[in-house]
């Protein structure tokens, strides 16, 4: 989506700003940030999604079987999970401009290295390194668009940049491949990492907090500001321990545990799903996987829209995201039939599910800024972050054991229906969870 595009959405009504900022004009800076934060969480996930895209590759290399293949994404995402908790810490402690460059450069050079091991252990422990770094990339863009936008924009400036998420996941099927095949597979991963060091040269002159950007106009800095009831945005974090004794911290908590893994089981096990229940190699289901995140591209960036729209109709912050969520955790029902349909139509429904996540994680990931001030959203989202990676490093393991069995007695297609059908309630069970701790969105006062 074009610069020009997404300040169209916002300014007419996507999220809700008032009628004198809309007639006056206030800039549209925060709009600049907004698609630096896209960039980096397009090439995160690129990066996240080039060994599921080459696992056949690695197949005929490594001779490891499918459990082996879910230990070594499960050490990624437990190595993940103490990332993000980490990174929460550092960027509420040294900022997000610091914060962002420090994860983007290390998980550049940890992608590269994937090109340098050629044995399981090896991959094990090079995504190890990789999801220890690229742990800073959801904090640091949560608590940019904390400081950049207005409670009732976040929502859909959320939605915009964590569509990265699904570019990305189209970019690397459609690209990856061909490179693989071209100059090998190691390349790919050098690439990858390429991609996140040209990154910083725009983020480092271009990123600031709203107060020490010279580009930002008064009445746009005015307009970032309106929220009179938020916390600070500067001051000393209250640090993880003082956060667990909230009900609203474990509220996300446990939402991350239970949601992330569906889409870690999308981004690792799609293209094996294509390959073992439809006999679609990665040359002929690249398209379908493809597909399928354009689909979710899409449809979630209408998420972030949806309750922006409800807010501006005069719906609570509270109000407007649970009808949302809600509404998503629906949607995400469908793929309990997947296995039971053709290429296309399962296309259709996993795509729709995964726009479904996406719309749902948009607003989860805004519920902290709605509770917490702007000082400890990095903290909170690390532990979520943390709780969402265990969960997610317990899924693929227990997918690839699951899949293992199934695939010795012949029937890899009921393997994937039992998955699929584990995906597909888990977001009603968060949702009921999730409203237990925290029934309303309102502001918290932290003191130091």
């Amino acid at each position: 989506m074009s610069l020009n595009a997404i300040d169209e959405a916002a300014r007419t009504g996507g999220t809700g700003p008032d009628p004198a900022a809309e007639a006056g004009g206030i800039g549209r800076y925060r709009w600049v940030i907004c698609s630096l934060l896209f960039l980096a969480t397009t090439v995160n996930y690129i990066d996240r999604q080039i060994l599921a895209l080459l696992k056949e590759f690695l197949d005929r290399e490594l001779g490891w079987t499918n459990e082996q293949f879910g230990l070594v994404n499960s050490a990624f995402l437990g190595a993940y999970g103490v990332g993000v908790f980490a990174w929460g810490w550092v960027i509420d402690r040294y900022g997000t401009k610091i914060g962002y460059a420090w994860s983007i450069a290390a998980w550049s050079v940890a992608a590269m290295a994937h090109a340098f091991v050629a044995s399981v252990g090896g991959f094990l422990t090079a995504r190890m390194f990789l999801g220890v770094t690229e742990g800073g990339n959801f904090p640091a863009a949560i608590k940019a668009v904390a400081l950049w936008f207005p409670r009732n924009e976040r929502a859909f400036a959320t939605a915009i940049f964590n569509s990265g998420a699904n570019v990305g996941a189209i970019v690397a099927p459609a690209i990856v491949p061909a490179i693989a095949l071209a100059f090998g597979w190691r390349s790919a991963f050098v690439l990858a990492g390429v991609a996140g060091f040209l990154w910083l040269f725009l983020w480092l002159p271009f990123y600031d907090v709203p107060e020490k950007q010279p580009r930002v106009s008064r009445a746009e800095f005015d307009f970032i500001r309106r929220d009179k009831d938020e916390g600070p945005a500067g001051g000393v974090p209250m640090g993880w321990r003082r956060a667990l004794g909230f009900r609203q911290t474990w509220s996300f908590i446990v939402a991350k545990f239970m949601t992330d893994p569906v889409w870690w089981f999308f981004l690792i096990w799609l293209p094996d799903y294509f390959k073992a229940t439809r006999n679609l190699d990665i040359k002929r289901s690249w398209v379908l996987v493809a597909t399928i995140y354009l689909i979710a591209t899409v449809l979630s960036i209408g998420g972030g829209w949806l309750t922006g729209r409800m807010q501006q109709r005069g719906w609570s912050a509270t109000r407007a995201r649970k009808t949302g969520m809600f509404l998503f955790a629906l949607c995400v029902l469908p793929i309990l039939v997947v296995t039971r349909v053709g290429d296309w139509p399962a296309v259709l429904l996993i795509g729709f599910a995964g726009a479904a996540h996406q719309a749902w994680s948009a607003n989860l990931f805004t519920t902290v800024s709605d509770m917490f001030p702007k000082k400890d959203v990095g903290t909170i989202v690390g532990l979520g972050g943390l709780a969402g990676s265990t969960g997610g490093m317990l899924f693929p393991w227990l997918s690839g054991k699951v899949l293992d069995q199934f695939h010795a007695a012949g029937d890899a297609t009921g393997g994937y229906a039992i998955l699929f059908g584990i995906c597909a309630f888990m977001y009603l069970l968060s949702f009921g969870l999730h409203h237990m701790l925290a029934p309303r969105f309102d502001p918290l006062t932290v003191p130091e």
